[in-house]
């Protein structure tokens, strides 16, 4: 299991060998650097940025590393960190046609919201005299219990959560302009950043990710 940190570019469609359209995901993953390995993962940072922009002691860490400062820095999980070192760069060609990631990214934030935008109430009626059409209406028994279930669904803020989308299909990997591009939609707006990673449940179908991963940090 590996990850990269990616930027997401939009959506577009492309033909598959059939000649039909495949809706696609565009993400910008440009060079990851390792900055260290864990017991059970590997931290990396992705996108340069000025040295007086960051925190002294985020400035000091780099410095000790002798590495560009990076504006964004994530761990992430891999099966053997001890396959990886320092200063090592983890590009996009990792991933080929054909393998199998997760995204993780925020979604949009929505604001507040009521609960048939929220929760897909179907609401109240809207004849016979009804005065309630999108309300909320009774959230409780009466003397027993005497109080509101938790998790009952009220209206509240809407989106703004960390959200992961499985198993979508690589199809197409530029290694030249570091795009990679993903069937279907990923979460998140334009130009927010993302973490692309192996998938977990499902399995690549002409790669093996880690051999990849080795034989670049041997050269």
């Amino acid at each position: 299991m590996i990850g990269l940190l990616g930027k997401k570019i939009g959506m577009t469609q492309i033909f598959g060998e059939e000649g039909k359209f495949i809706p696609v995901s565009v993400i910008e993953v440009s060079p990851c650097v390792v900055l260290k390995t864990l017991v059970k993962s590997i931290q990396i940072g992705s996108v340069d940025v000025e040295e007086k922009r960051l925190k002294r002691p985020i400035q000091g860490m780099f410095k000790k590393l002798g590495i560009a400062p990076k504006a964004i820095i994530k761990e992430v999980k891999v099966d053997n960190p001890k396959d990886y070192k320092i200063g090592q760069e983890l590009k996009v060609d990792i991933f080929k046609e054909g393998d199998f990631v997760d995204v993780i990214g925020i979604s949009i934030g929505k604001g507040f919201q009521g609960g048939m935008k929220r929760w897909n109430w179907s609401g109240q009626p809207k004849t016979h005299g009804h005065t309630s059409h999108r309300r909320v209406g009774s959230i409780g028994a009466s003397s027993d219990p005497s109080r509101v279930f938790r998790g009952t669904h009220m209206p509240g803020h809407m989106g703004h959560e960390t959200v992961t989308t499985q198993n979508l299909k690589v199809v197409h990997v530029d290694g030249k302009k570091n795009i990679l591009a993903v069937k279907g939609a990923i979460p998140g707006h334009k130009n927010s950043y993302l973490t692309v990673r192996t998938a977990k449940k499902k399995k690549s179908t002409n790669l093996n990710i880690e051999k990849n991963v080795e034989a670049k940090a041997k050269k």
